[in-house]
């Protein structure tokens, strides 16, 4: 359906609408969408208009298929997917099905009916409350969805959606969202299926949200996505109080919440790590002839076998090298770990220890069943039986990392070449139920997530080398900073 000067009820022109014209050509917006949210009466502010922007890349050949807007709460995110999908999209497209699907707290009709009301008050579309659809009369509609857990999603899957509208996504694991993405399809010759996502840091998806969103958005690399990063304080409509309550808010729930800060997560056991601070590209290419070094191990077979080296000098602890894999062979385990090793100018008798956790060495004395840690052995690495003490060996983590924001330098480093730590530790999170402990949490069926990478960094960390593990105690009780 065109936009027409007549289709919606007239409004008045004043110099706001020049400020919007003006925005919204700076973001990219093509005029006829300019014209949809204005006869609308769709006050969408500068980020706002970003995001409908990068949806209207969308239409070309090779443009993105997902745009996701993310960061603070709120920033009015949750208004402007609802604009996109209905005053733009399904108000030009005919017969357009879109599936705009959001986490609920309360009753799902009063949850949509809420959003409704606010976001498209005056706008043409037929409200159906008891079907929870909004219908156009262009023949396009909206299903809306709601989920309190991730089993109320199945039922909107294998269904054709054109347009998936997918509010909180961060509370959704990557399993789930890939399903729901495979219900993504049209036929229509005019339209590029396409998912648009608002979130928040935090919760079980963040770490695939990051990854999909984020980086790509970071490092320059957008191809298939584009993300808006959502600004503090940047929603004029958001009442006093809550901006209040989000600006009296302390600690990881602050950097999250009101900031939007995407290298924490909700819950966060490390609250002190900061990848600017801790993230380092050693000073060195080989690790010093006369550094202590040693190795860590946490086997998986399904659940991926994680080892890091670590060495220290200068009074620093330093993870330098990583190996991570799913499905190997001890031997070709093996094999990369030596290679590692190589790599960084240590041969395997070099090596001072290498604790693993205790499923490695099972019974060992049964000779015709031999341990995972005698199978290592046969190729020539000793393992040893790691210090498995979950508290006290987070608190090894937490008092290396030291407390930057305080002031308190760190004694510990970890080189760019470790990706999988770098990206695991700032999503772990408490217990619940032993807040000291940090929660556990399994890699999914994709390879997405888990703790592997900290249990087996962890092992390394508490089975440091004694006497150089003293040095380094010595170093940062005098308040040494490197």
């Amino acid at each position: 359906m065109t936009a027409t000067l007549s289709t919606y009820p007239q409004v008045e022109y004043r110099s706001a609408i020049d400020r919007f014209i003006i925005t919204g050509k700076a973001a990219g917006c093509p005029p006829d969408q300019l014209l949809n949210f204005r006869r609308a009466n769709y006050p969408a502010q500068p980020r706002q208009l970003e995001f409908h922007a990068a949806a209207r890349e969308c239409d070309r050949p090779g443009g993105p298929v997902r745009v996701g807007y993310g960061g603070p709460r709120g920033e009015a995110k949750s208004h402007a997917a609802l604009a996109q999908a209905v005053m733009d999209d399904a108000w030009r497209v005919d017969g357009l099905k879109v599936l705009f699907l959001r986490n609920i707290g309360k009753a799902a009709r009063e949850s949509f009916e809420d959003l409704v009301h606010k976001v498209l008050a005056g706008f043409p579309a037929e409200y159906v409350g008891s079907r929870s659809r909004l219908k156009l009369a262009n023949g396009s509609f909206v299903v809306l969805g709601g989920f309190k857990s991730e089993s109320d999603i199945d039922k909107y899957i294998g269904i054709e959606y054109d347009l998936m509208v997918i509010e909180d996504a961060n509370l959704i694991t990557k399993t789930k969202i890939d399903r729901l993405f495979g219900s993504l399809r049209s036929s229509k010759t005019n339209w590029r299926p396409r998912a648009y996502l608002t979130f928040n840091p935090g919760g079980v998806g963040h770490a695939w949200v990051k990854r999909m969103f984020v980086e790509p958005w970071r490092e320059g690399r957008q191809s298939e996505t584009r993300f808006i990063q959502a600004r503090p304080s940047e929603n004029k409509f958001v009442n006093l109080e809550y901006r209040q309550y989000l600006d009296g808010l302390t600690g990881w729930l602050r950097r999250a919440w009101r900031d939007g800060d995407w290298d924490i997560a909700a819950g966060q056991f490390f609250t002190t790590f900061r990848r600017e601070v801790h993230v380092k590209r050693p000073p060195f290419a080989k690790i010093p002839a006369n550094w202590p070094v040693w190795a860590s191990l946490d086997y998986g077979f399904n659940h991926p076998t994680a080892v890091y080296l670590h060495a220290i000098g200068d009074g620093i602890l330093w993870t330098v090298g990583e190996h991570w894999r799913q499905r190997w062979q001890v031997q070709q385990h093996a094999t990369a770990i030596k290679a590692l090793f190589e790599r960084w100018g240590v041969a395997p008798g070099r090596i001072r220890s290498f604790p693993a956790g205790h499923d490695c060495f099972g019974n060992e004395e049964d000779n015709e069943n031999p341990t995972i840690a005698q199978k290592y052995k046969k190729y020539g690495l000793k393992l040893t039986r790691a210090d498995t003490d979950r508290v006290n060996g987070w608190a090894e983590m937490l008092a290396r990392l030291g407390d930057p924001d305080e002031g308190i330098a760190p004694t510990w480093f970890i080189s760019e070449d470790c990706p999988r730590l770098i990206e695991c530790l700032p999503l772990l999170q408490h217990d619940p139920h032993r807040p000291e402990d940090v929660l556990k949490w399994d890699i999914d069926e994709t390879g997405e997530g888990g703790d592997d990478a900290a249990d087996a960094c962890r092992y390394g960390l508490v089975g440091a080398p004694r006497r150089a593990a003293r040095v380094l105690a010595q170093r940062a009780a005098k308040g040494w900073n490197p």
